[in-house]
């Protein structure tokens, strides 16, 4: 594709804007629209955006000086719907560092106890952070799958997207991790990274980039995972910012358009996901409820809460569909568990 000049960002925006309020029609060219949902297999739970780091790509724009945090009372809702759906088989921790929750603890052991999967979505110095020694073994016996952060194999890139010294303690936490079992086969603790670029390009070849993680981690390290999921950076919060500043906003939302990927559609994680936030709103995904798009709704719309929630009810209705959708459906596609069409290969 011919990008537009990114130095011509007003021009360039302005185009790109006007392709992206169509998703719906692109959905509709490829006989695919409207997006309605499935059963809901999954709550993904915001449990706060307080975190022990700042990183440059966040969509939740996470910090040490973040204060919201869910209350007891929004995490045990969170819990009767687990128990009262049997349908529901993931529970997905995030934040911030969903870790720093004071409910984090509890919500595991009680998700667990109930037989469903917990997914911690961990960014590994929280590991070696003071109060939380004990956190890996914690996670251990509860049989978490951890999901964590490193989107690179390479010093240098780590922490120019992290933070100095992010990159030694994540592998100090994975060593600590897989000393414990997380990643070694027959231990059943399930251990897979993340990978998201480090500007505005989409993420190459999902099973490539996880070939040379797992030598480069192994041969430096001596560091064992499972999978490695790529995940494309969304236009929004504190990544739109950095676009904004490096003129690239216009390019990068054109990018997205571009490559458009239909074969994405059927697996996008908002058909089966519902995303709750750390105040007890609910959304179609992660991305919307960062941009305060409630669940079906339109930008702006009224959003549901946790306590009138029926995820019966949800399957077959609308999911709101806006700018940022492109990102999900962009080459092989993007959503929290990785690449939607892993042998696609992608261009920068």
């Amino acid at each position: 594709m011919e990008h537009e000049n990114p130095t011509d960002t007003h021009s360039s925006t302005r185009t790109t804007t006007t392709l992206l309020a169509d998703f719906d029609s692109a959905l509709a060219r490829h006989s695919l629209g409207p997006l309605r949902r499935g059963q809901v297999t999954t709550l993904q739970v915001n449990v706060g955006f307080r975190c022990n780091q700042a990183c440059t790509h966040c969509h939740v724009e996470a910090g040490p000086k973040r204060t919201e945090e869910m209350s007891e009372a929004v995490a045990r809702r969170v819990l009767e719907l687990v128990a009262t759906n049997p349908g529901v088989t993931t529970v997905d921790l995030t934040g911030g560092a969903p870790e720093l929750n004071t409910h984090f603890r509890w919500l595991v052991t009680e998700v667990r106890a109930l037989g469903r999967t917990v997914i911690d979505r961990c960014n590994l110095t929280i590991l070696s952070e003071p109060g939380q020694e004990d956190l890996a073994d914690f996670l251990a016996s509860r049989g978490v799958h951890v999901v964590a952060s490193l989107p690179c194999y390479g010093r240098e890139n780590v922490d120019a997207q992290r933070g100095r010294g992010v990159f030694e303690r994540s592998i100090e936490g994975l060593r600590q991790l897989n000393a414990l079992g997380y990643g070694q086969a027959g231990a059943g603790l399930r251990l897979d990274l993340v990978y998201n670029p480090g500007g505005p390009f989409l993420p190459p070849p999902q099973g490539t980039l996880e070939a040379r993680y797992k030598t480069e981690l192994a041969e430096q390290f001596g560091i064992v995972f499972d999978r490695l999921l790529t995940i494309t950076n969304m236009p929004i919060k504190r990544f739109s910012d950095d676009l904004h500043r490096r003129g690239e906003t216009g390019r990068y939302l054109a990018l997205l358009v571009a490559h458009f990927n239909p074969a994405t559609v059927e697996a996008l994680m908002c058909r089966s996901l519902v995303s709750i936030g750390w105040d007890g709103g609910v959304y179609d995904c992660d991305f919307h409820q960062m941009c305060s798009i409630g669940l079906g709704a339109s930008r702006g719309g009224p959003t549901a809460t946790v306590f009138d929630l029926d995820l019966q009810a949800l399957a077959g209705a609308p999911v709101a569909t806006v700018a940022h959708c492109f990102g999900c459906t962009a080459g092989a596609g993007s959503s929290c568990g990785g690449a939607l069409e892993p042998a696609v290969a992608e261009a920068p």
